[in-house]
Parts: C-alpha cells; sequence; structure tokens
C-alpha cells in the first residue's frame, strides 16, 4: 500500500512538472522547405536608368520571385500556424521594410494585425510605395530621397503584393498574421516555431509562385516535432 501511495505520489509530481515545463517553454515545430524538380531561372536587372542604384552592385541584381540554396533549400517562405493558436496582441517593436538599392529589404516581410510597420528609403532617388492590399484599405505614397519612413499598420491578416510605381523592377510582400507563430525561411530553408502550449495546430507554409501547403500537428508538451514541406518548381 505505501509502495503505491509513493508511485501515486510521483506520478502527480512527474505530470506537474511536465505541465509547468509545457507552460513555461512549450513545444516546437521544426522543419526544412525544399523543393523538386527546376525553378525558374531568374532574370537580371536591368537598373541603368537608376545609375544611383545600380553602381550598388558589382554583379547586376537578379528578380527574386523565387530563390534557392543549397540541397534544393527554398527561400522566401513564410511558415505559420494558421489554426490552433489563439490570435495575439501585436508586439511594441516595429516591423521594418527597407528600400536599399532599388530593391525592398526583405522581399517578403511577416508581421502582426496591428504591428506598427516603418517604410524606409535608403536610396538617393525617390520610390513609390504601393501596397495592392484587398481586405485592408489600399494606398500608394510617395518616398523621396532623405525623407522621413512611412508608418503605418493593418488592422486584418493579408498577403499583400507590394509595387514601387517608378521602379517597375521592384516586388515584395507584407505578410500580415494573427499568429506570433512565424518564420520566413532564409538560405537554409529552414524555420522553427517556438513556444507552442499543447494543443493540435495545423502548420502552413506559404510561397509567392509555388502557392500554400498545410500540415497538421499536435503537441503535448516541452517537445519538439519536425514538419517539411516540399512544394514543386514550376517548368521553365
Amino acid at each position: 500500500m505505501q509502495t503505491r501511495s509513493v508511485l501515486m505520489a510521483g506520478i502527480v509530481i512527474f505530470s506537474v512538472f511536465t505541465m509547468t515545463l509545457a507552460r513555461a517553454g512549450g513545444g516546437t515545430v521544426t522543419g526544412k522547405i525544399t523543393y523538386e524538380g527546376t525553378p525558374a531561372k531568374q532574370k537580371p536587372i536591368d537598373m541603368s536608368k537608376e545609375p544611383s542604384c545600380a553602381k550598388q552592385y558589382t554583379t547586376p541584381a537578379t528578380t527574386e520571385t523565387v530563390v534557392t540554396g543549397p540541397n534544393n533549400a527554398l527561400e522566401n517562405v513564410v511558415v505559420y500556424i494558421s489554426q490552433g493558436a489563439p490570435d495575439e496582441a501585436a508586439p511594441s517593436k516595429a516591423a521594418v521594410f527597407t528600400q536599399k538599392g532599388c530593391r525592398y529589404l526583405p522581399h517578403v516581410l511577416a508581421f502582426q494585425v496591428n504591428q506598427e510597420l516603418n517604410v524606409l528609403n535608403e536610396d538617393q532617388t525617390s520610390h513609390n510605395i504601393h501596397p495592392l492590399a484587398k481586405v485592408n484599405p489600399e494606398w500608394n505614397k510617395s518616398q523621396p530621397a532623405g525623407s522621413q519612413p512611412i508608418d503605418t499598420k493593418y488592422d486584418k491578416s493579408e498577403f499583400i503584393p507590394v509595387k514601387c510605381n517608378i521602379h517597375p523592377w521592384m516586388h515584395g510582400y507584407f505578410v500580415v498574421l494573427n499568429t506570433s507563430h512565424y518564420a520566413v525561411t532564409g538560405q537554409d530553408g529552414a524555420f522553427s516555431l517556438k513556444g507552442l502550449p499543447p494543443g493540435k495546430y495545423t502548420v502552413s507554409a506559404w510561397h509567392e509562385q509555388y502557392g500554400a501547403q498545410t500540415q497538421e500537428v499536435t503537441i503535448t508538451g516541452a517537445e519538439s516535432k519536425t514538419v517539411n514541406f516540399t512544394f514543386k518548381a514550376l517548368p521553365y
């Protein structure tokens, strides 16, 4: 009887410890985004009509619709929790979208609903920023060289193409999300979504050219789950 009581007490203590650890750190979803097939070759950008930008490159810049890395890694993929996580308040830190060398840095910017967005112009020429929103209000603003940042925010989630009406090769995306659990893949195609409490989640991966994919994952504690996505590259 005493042995059984000790065993039951141990189980309770272990359960409480596990729950506390899960609340403190949460689970993690990690993975890698890759492609199969042959992606379309990106085209060089002719910036000769904007010499202040052209001189910033030793080799011509290329378009960024499909950017790949070693071992078939796919860059600029937004991976996020699309279902299962509650909507979260926006962080106090602003998201920053920079125009430099007549390109958008980063090419794909993910941030949260109602998070402050700062649009900067670090070039010696004017830009005309035109986010093509459909759910949120659409705007189109000129930003001369040396001007103050454009400060704005979006109150609804949306994937928004961005273009410059002065330089037709400038394209990017605002990805406005309700959740803080997101990542944008770099050259290695890897991502990590941390701090997930126990529950069932839908993990979504979105690429501007190859579309979206989803997978389900269940987090039971402070463990790490692996979720990989493979996109089929469109032919030339």
